[in-house]
């Protein structure tokens, strides 16, 4: 298929064009900013990685005028996978400014997708949204951010229902793996290779935890054939590992010391905060499927590891 994609930039962006690509696709992926030597840091080594799988479109936005060329030019399906991220951790996160980013011009796009006959649509939704995944009731927001999510997959429900086209709903859980930013799982390495010992202060927390490569198999798979029954809409949960934090920690910090030939010791504290839903995860497991290889997970997410921690 040929396939446009947006947020290739971003951690998981990344993996699904790299998957995406190797299953034969042709991916036009879009970029907002001018150039490759705009973006810094991870951002930037994922984009130089990954620009000889795909036909790259600079300085393009969800909606503006680039946008509206592509879809003209003749696609099979629109991947909305970006969304504004501008201090996404914060509680001032601007819902309305997300939202309108989110869904600039989206009546001209689905009107440009209807005049050159490319009808679905995947947009990509997260657990932490309201009303997603399963778990502590009221499935609440996790923060500002997860509520821009939510309102922008509602705005499209809308449009697409109103214009006749398909659209599925991609949900992320928790990924982890290479080249992802500093998170949880890259704070235990970092504390690791230095000699400490990092604590955990949420054991409690019920997470989805999933490889990052396991998540872009089910994207692809999705994306291939979600499409092909009658449904107009439809939507997937992939889970991962669904447990505690502190089971979590356990299970990559076994995975890691015999991969890393370094002691992978911790600390899980009593946790105190509960600020967050005590638990949330995805409820359609994939692990079985796509031909994945578990244990190659592990010594890819090591290796890369090993490599990063031998540069820096």
């Amino acid at each position: 298929m040929k396939i446009l994609l947006t947020g290739v930039s971003s951690f998981t962006g990344f993996w699904f064009a790299n998957e995406l690509a190797d299953k034969g696709h042709d991916v036009i992926a879009t970029l907002t900013k001018d150039s490759i030597d705009n973006y810094e840091d991870l951002r930037k080594e994922r984009i130089s990685l990954i620009l000889k799988k795909i036909t790259p479109v600079f300085s393009c936005k969800f909606g503006d005028s680039k946008f509206l060329e592509i879809v003209r030019s003749g696609i099979d399906l629109l991947c909305h996978h970006g969304s504004d991220v501008t201090d996404y951790r914060s509680p001032n996160f601007n819902v309305a400014y997300a939202l309108n980013q989110n869904t600039n011009n989206i009546a001209g796009v689905l009107k440009q997708i209807i005049e050159h006959n490319c009808s679905p649509i995947i947009y990509t939704g997260s657990v932490f949204e309201n009303d997603e995944g399963t778990g502590t009731k009221p499935l609440r927001a996790f923060s500002p951010y997860g509520l821009s999510k939510n309102l922008t997959y509602h705005i499209f429900k809308y449009y697409c229902s109103t214009y006749g086209i398909k659209l599925g709903k991609f949900v992320i859980p928790n990924p982890f793996g290479p080249f992802e930013e500093i998170r949880f799982t890259s704070y235990l390495v970092q504390n690791w290779f230095k000699g400490n010992i990092p604590q955990i202060k949420t054991p409690s927390y019920i997470r989805d935890n999933i490889h990052v490569d396991l998540l872009a198999k089910s994207y692809e798979e999705y994306a291939r054939n979600v499409f092909q029954g009658s449904e107009m809409i439809s939507k997937i949960n992939p889970s991962g590992y669904t447990e505690s934090q502190g089971e979590f920690t356990k299970r990559f910090a076994s995975e890691m010391e015999k991969r890393l030939n370094i002691k992978c010791a911790f600390e899980l504290l009593q946790q105190t905060d509960f600020s967050e839903p005590l638990e949330r995860v995805n409820t359609n497991r994939v692990s079985k499927f796509y031909n994945w290889d578990e244990n190659s997970s592990w010594d890819k997410l090591a290796a890369y590891y090993l490599e990063k921690m031998r540069i820096v």
